[in-house]
């Protein structure tokens, strides 16, 4: 993993953290905060909308950057691992059932990323895409006067670019019939924060398991860059 991508993950995890408690408390306020004269303090939304604002930024910064590594890094290119090719499809059901069987086979090369993996983190971008669309159509939609601190074609823009979020959240959530608006991307939105939570757990969960079973210290991936892997010999 090279250091742009791992600084990129750890920006990543930091703001991930801070998104999910601003926006919770965005849905529903859990806690309050006092002044000095015991007066609750009226600027504790608008400090997590900004914290929420301002990590979304630093996903959308981060968000092109991956897409950019996705095709053209010089490094490895995860797009040929997620092609639905023979090889790869046979690397990911080996990989699948390395799982399952908790490594009692391994029919693959763990030496560099492997399709399972591949597909597991581009199903993660395509959610946190998602997080973004929704969450700039939210953005756009509190600014009902179509005004902008820069003008009017920030919020133009940002409506030609996700007012179409509506009719999608409708659909996934099924309220077609009921017309789509703005209270289904909200709940979209929500609910793709829970996905994205699970996909966290069983993120950490894999890499601890892989960890320990593969004996290749593949969690140190994401601090030092590298894991051992065994030649033929040493097997």
């Amino acid at each position: 993993m090279t250091p742009a991508m791992r600084i990129i993950h750890w920006v990543n995890v930091i703001s991930m953290i801070v998104a999910i408690a601003t926006g919770l408390y965005i849905a529903a306020p859990y806690y309050q905060t006092f002044m000095a004269d015991d007066a609750v303090d009226k600027y504790v939304m608008a400090w997590n909308r900004w914290g929420h604002f301002i990590v979304a930024i630093i996903f959308d910064v981060t968000s092109v950057i991956i897409a950019y590594l996705f095709f053209f890094s010089r490094f490895e290119k995860p797009w040929k691992k997620v092609i639905p090719t023979g090889k790869n499809i046979k690397e990911f059901a080996e990989v699948f059932l390395n799982l399952i069987t908790l490594n009692r086979r391994k029919k693959f090369d763990s030496t560099h990323s492997d399709s399972f993996n591949s597909v597991y983190f581009l199903i993660f971008h395509l959610l946190l895409g998602w997080m973004l669309l929704t969450g700039l159509q939210l953005y756009v939609h509190a600014l009902g006067s179509g005004e902008s601190s820069v003008g009017t074609w920030w919020p133009w823009i940002l409506h030609a670019t996700t007012d179409w979020t509506q009719v999608v959240s409708s659909w996934m959530i099924g309220t077609t019939a009921t017309g789509a608006n703005i209270m289904d991307v909200r709940i979209s939105h929500h609910l793709t924060m829970w996905l994205l939570i699970t996909w966290i757990v069983f993120h950490i969960y894999y890499q601890v398991w892989r960890t320990i079973f593969w004996k290749e210290g593949d969690i140190s991936i994401v601090v030092g860059g590298d894991k051992f892997v065994k030649t033929e010999k040493e097997s």
